[in-house]
């Protein structure tokens, strides 16, 4: 179900720091107007730790409305307390999400006996097909080969996003649990690599501002044309490394807006690219013929 080219959709806001909900509903207008399979609302993409319960849940029901079940839709309901993800995780169902994805447990830095019990915790307490979202440069802490091997077995636990670029934990996830569990990737420029090793897939940042070009390439991938695969991967790793030029979701919200896709307001604590950067990015993108001069 949560495969091929997924894009973890940004959450616009309007001048005043308010959710839009309707550039919100143009977004996925885009996005399936373009091929992209799965709609990944209030992820890290989405600015999901600035918005509160009511928010959170407006904004998982106007993409479930959107949508309107032409794709499935996988609902960002992590939190660093298991009971806090339980709830989050409740709500996405009852309001008809296909799924959740949930974010290993930051700041605390939970052994990983911890980490296991976080997930088979909501696992145990909301039959909803779960993706676990292992990415250490934001949590603090690695949820190792091990863990998500063990949690594999749980038949709600349907998937992880990986997105700890260890090419070696993730080869070893799908070697011992491939059978039991999707790998896909969080990384735009690891996908090509752990596609060959055997992933499902990619939740995509760049896919905000380029869904077909990343379908194209997943597509390529899963029909064996790894020529065409590879060159479209080298084509678009400027553009994917533009994204992080400083932290996601600040350069591809602001790239959306260059493109007249939403506006480019972020919520404190992020804040507007640099001069240097802003300039950087409108450069790569001139070059992808994305804006003009």
């Amino acid at each position: 179900m949560f495969t091929g080219s997924m894009v973890a959709i940004i959450t616009p806001f309007d001048k005043d720091g308010r959710f839009d909900e309707e550039a919100f509903r143009q977004l996925i207008e885009f996005q399936i107007e373009n091929g992209t399979d799965v709609i990944v609302p209030c992820g890290t993409t989405g600015e999901s730790a600035t918005l509160d319960h009511a928010e959170h849940k407006r904004v998982i029901k106007s993409c479930i409305e959107q949508v309107d079940k032409r794709v499935p839709v996988l609902a960002g309901t992590g939190s660093n307390a298991t009971t806090e993800a339980i709830e989050l995780s409740q709500n996405a169902k009852t309001m008809g999400a296909d799924g959740v994805l949930l974010i290993s447990p930051y700041y605390n830095k939970p052994s990983q006996e911890g980490v296991y019990r976080h997930f088979k915790a909501i696992a145990d307490n909301v039959a909803i097909p779960q993706v676990l979202y292992n990415v250490p440069g934001r949590t603090g802490m690695n949820m190792t080969a091990a863990t998500t091997i063990r949690l594999a077995d749980h038949p709600n636990v349907v998937g992880i996003k990986e997105a700890s670029g260890d090419l070696t934990q993730i080869s070893q996830i799908i070697a011992a649990a491939g059978d039991r569990i999707h790998v896909v990737s969080g990384d735009d420029f690891l996908t090509l690599p752990m596609m060959a090793c055997g992933a499902r897939g990619v939740i995509s940042v760049t896919a905000n501002i380029l869904p077909r070009e990343i379908k194209a390439m997943v597509t390529a991938i899963n029909e064996n044309r790894y020529d065409d695969a590879r060159k479209m991967h080298l084509h678009l790793l400027e553009l994917h490394q533009a994204m992080f030029i400083e932290t996601n979701p600040v350069p591809i919200k602001t790239a959306a807006s260059l493109m007249g896709l939403c506006g480019d307001h972020l919520r404190m604590p992020l804040a507007e690219l640099l001069p240097d950067n802003l300039a950087r990015l409108k450069t790569i993108m001139t070059r992808y013929g994305l804006i003009d001069a």
